[in-house]
């Protein structure tokens, strides 16, 4: 039985809404997408969306507390969503839909949710102890993404999904490193160095039980050695590369704006302070940006 005009035309705003999200608050993701197959673009920007919706929960609010509340109405959203019961929210209408259409595992939406639900939940300033704890994050933010992307495509390799998990947290650990001037302005204290990468670095203080992050000029060393871990993670990604089936490579994607913020933060010598790093799309222009993107989709390449 067909959908009726009216809730076609609903699900089409949803949508529309969804697109719009991404496009302004995940740009470099937003040109990703409109490479894939048009089957799965809704499908794809429909979690884009989910994410940037609680990315920015924790931004929107001046108090957390409110935060995590939204970020809790969201997790209850998934449930709601996978009971086919209607949430008046332009994302969890397009959200049921996909789960309607395709095969997605609720798994991945709850985990997502649910990382950022802990992450908001940790003591102000506090930060990782290590740096499987930062690429655990990273995997549960957005590798989860790409995972759900595959499952909506029908796509279903063990490759893919490894080559996923890698470029997930290549691209979630690059971010959080983009972000710490924000978090920095925010909180004023550094959130996502690792304990053991800040120590290394000289940068290490505790006291009365808790962990901070020194603020010098050593700062860009922790920096270039979290971005190490994601430089290995791409490495990983593309050595699977021959192996993954061709109709993934698309989702896959999102290897090249992690690859371009990480050439990025290079030639600024891993300062994140440097203004050259958020400008334009990941420190390039958008020209070029969307050139190497089509460079590498016409090759079929990640």
């Amino acid at each position: 039985m067909s959908a009726t005009p009216a809730a076609s035309s609903s699900i089409q705003a949803a949508l529309s809404y969804c697109v719009r999200q991404v496009r302004s608050y995940d740009y470099h993701h937003y040109l990703c997408l409109l490479h894939l197959p048009p089957a799965m673009r809704k499908a794809a920007f429909t979690f884009r969306a989910f994410n940037v919706e609680t990315a920015k929960a924790m931004d929107v609010v001046s108090d957390p507390k409110t935060g995590l509340m939204r970020l809790l109405w969201w997790k209850d959203v998934v449930d709601k969503v996978f009971a086919n019961k209607l949430v008046e929210h332009p994302v969890a209408q397009a959200l049921s839909s996909v789960v309607s259409e395709h095969k997605v595992s609720k798994h991945w939406l709850k985990r997502s949710v649910e990382a950022r639900i802990n992450d908001a939940n940790r003591d102000e300033g506090a930060i990782p102890e290590t740096s499987a704890e930062l690429e655990r994050y990273a995997e549960d933010t957005q590798s989860t993404i790409l995972y759900m992307t595959l499952q909506a495509g029908g796509i279903q390799s063990t490759v893919a999904d490894h080559a996923a998990s890698h470029i997930g947290k290549a691209s979630g650990l690059l971010l959080l490193l983009k972000a710490l001037p924000h978090h920095v302005n925010k909180q004023g204290v550094i959130p996502y160095i690792p304990a053991n990468i800040a120590e290394e670095c000289g940068l290490l203080i505790r006291e009365g039980g808790r962990s901070e992050v020194r603020m010098d000029e050593r700062l860009p060393d922790a920096v270039f050695k979290v971005a190490s871990v994601a430089e290995a993670h791409l490495h990983k990604a593309r050595e699977l590369a021959s192996s993954v089936p061709r109709e993934a490579i698309p989702v896959l994607l999102p290897a090249l704006p992690a690859q371009v913020l990480l050439d990025s933060l290079r030639r600024c010598e891993f300062n994140v302070f440097d203004s050259r790093v958020s400008r334009g799309v990941h420190g390039v222009s958008p020209l070029w940006y969307q050139l190497k993107l089509n460079w590498y989709s016409w090759r079929n390449k990640y």
